[in-house]
């Protein structure tokens, strides 16, 4: 396999999976996105070439992929979480399936549910969620704000951290109960991991200094938190 578009998990540089960490420990040329852990980055053998995606465009990644790729490079493309989750590595298999270079995706641990997780917050829940919504925030006057308010069960809003005042106000606009639990995570699963929990109402101005990047928790799973918190003192 020439080019290996690899998730690097959701932060925490322990949650790469083995076949992940295997190419990257195998790879002639490294692409790798800002938010992946440096642990992981150092892993590439000296003498591969490391390329940063910082400064680049999609364009730009998608050439370099193909180019190396065509020389017969082991390359890897290491990407956050998983590869086709908010990660465009839809656009880089397809542009690879354009010029004819083998490749393989190699799924990662998405941070849909490893950090609201490793936060103490199920996405899902017998009695409370039986559903879970993810969506890209970034964009937040762009989203369809009244069937995201009618959903039932949990949302998740990548790339929300910036922007969940003015979501959360658009959904309670259009008729989600100010009173919903929410959460900010912000650098989930890393020893720098901050929660912000508070009502959806509320939640703009609790979260309003909250580092990035950090995903938006919605929903009545969110109340959990506590509960789970308590458990784990107690076991403890």
């Amino acid at each position: 396999m020439t080019v290996s578009l690899v998730g690097a998990g959701p932060g925490d540089p322990e949650l790469i999976t083995v076949r992940g960490l295997s190419r990257v420990r195998t790879c002639e040329v490294l692409v790798y996105d800002r938010l992946v852990a440096e642990e992981i980055v150092r892993e590439a053998p000296i003498g591969a070439l490391r390329i940063s995606r910082d400064g680049l465009s999609q364009d730009d990644i998608n050439s370099l992929l193909v180019a190396h790729g065509k020389r017969g490079r082991r390359v890897v493309r290491l990407k956050g979480g998983d590869p086709f989750v908010f990660g465009r590595g839809g656009e880089e298999a397809l542009a690879l399936v354009r010029a004819q270079v083998p490749f393989e995706v190699v799924p990662g641990v998405s941070s849909i549910a490893a950090v609201p997780e490793s936060a103490g917050i199920p996405v899902t829940h017998r009695g409370v969620s039986q559903m879970v919504t993810a969506f890209a925030a970034n964009d937040v006057e762009q989203l369809d704000a009244r069937a995201l308010a009618q959903i039932p069960g949990t949302l998740v809003a990548f790339m929300g951290g910036a922007v969940v005042e003015r979501l959360a106000e658009r959904l309670i606009e259009h008729g989600k109960p100010a009173s919903t639990p929410a959460a900010v995570v912000s650098r989930g699963t890393t020893e720098d991991e901050e929660v912000v929990v508070a009502p959806l109402g509320a939640i703009g101005e609790a979260a309003r200094d909250a580092p990035t990047p950090a995903l938006v928790v919605i929903g009545e799973v969110v109340a959990l938190r506590e509960a789970l918190g308590a458990l784990a003192r107690n076991a403890a």
